[in-house]
């Protein structure tokens, strides 16, 4: 009998998930200056994102953020959809690390003391990215 998910995912799973969970819950409620900045930084990489205010972009990133820890934490979402959510979360903020001026050495990808807070976040791409290739190989083993 096949399990819900590996016994391996747990412990990434578990710590990815209750990561990006408070992520999303300490962004609920963000106050006005919050969510400009937040929204000014990702306008500024995501062009589209000029068109949503900086109060329902703070709401939609929560509520995502709060979406994929939840997925992480429950048995009964695959792995596969989970780390395929991961993965696409992580490119997100490392396109922000990628395209804001000042997140990285002049002519280099190594973080600056700024980018370092977005840098990090290419773990979780690469977990996500595992997550993936496991399971999408996992019965050819």
């Amino acid at each position: 009998m096949r399990l819900p998910i590996e016994p391996r995912h747990v412990a990434p799973r578990l710590a990815l998930g209750a990561f990006i969970l408070n992520s999303g819950l300490s962004k609920r409620g963000a106050d006005e200056e919050t969510a400009a900045q937040l929204h000014g930084m990702a306008k500024n990489t995501y062009p589209f994102l000029e068109k949503v205010r900086p109060a329902a972009f703070v709401r939609l990133l929560s509520a995502g953020e709060i979406a994929l820890g939840t997925a992480l934490l429950l048995p009964v979402v695959p792995t596969l959809v989970g780390g395929a959510g991961l993965a696409a979360f992580s490119s997100g903020l490392l396109g922000l690390y990628l395209r804001t001026p000042g997140m990285r050495e002049e002519g280099s990808l190594r973080p600056t003391q700024q980018g370092t807070v977005l840098a990090k976040d290419v773990w979780m791409l690469g977990v996500g990215i595992g997550f993936v290739v496991d399971e999408l190989t996992r019965d050819s083993r």
